[in-house]
């Protein structure tokens, strides 16, 4: 199954749709996005559409595959089209986006031992997450 992300205003990802994979086969059997954008705009009325991979995370193909619009998109998620790339909501105010993964980092790297952290906006920090 191929996905697709149904883009609203501001580049607001709406809504995300599975394709069947032969959707979206050419006349030589090569999968073409504009083939599942069409068949959606068809059943839907709705016209903007991207697709996305549930494969790719930061701009990494989980499977070594080529990775696609750096993340999979999700509702909530912006598409950015200079970058053509998906974008998380941002998760608090001090994190900053990664230009290269398109995920938002923390002004803090979280630590490096076996313990659980969440991130604490106020102090600024990784407390320890003891639910």
């Amino acid at each position: 199954m191929a996905s697709f992300a149904k883009i609203g205003l501001n580049g607001k990802v709406i809504e995300v749709q599975s394709v069947a994979n032969e959707v979206l086969h050419d006349a030589n059997g090569v999968e073409q996005e504009v083939n599942g954008i069409d068949f959606l705009t068809k059943l839907t009325g709705w016209s903007i559409w991207k697709q996305t991979s549930y494969n790719t995370i930061g701009g990494v193909h989980k499977s070594g595959g080529i990775p696609f619009r750096k993340n999979h998109a999700g509702i909530g998620f912006t598409y950015d089209e200079d970058k053509d790339a998906f974008i998380p909501p941002k998760p608090f105010a001090s994190w900053t986006l990664n230009e290269t993964t398109c995920l938002w980092n923390p002004p803090v790297v979280y630590p490096d031992d076996d313990k659980l952290y969440k991130w604490n906006e106020e102090t600024q920090q990784w407390d320890v997450d003891n639910s």
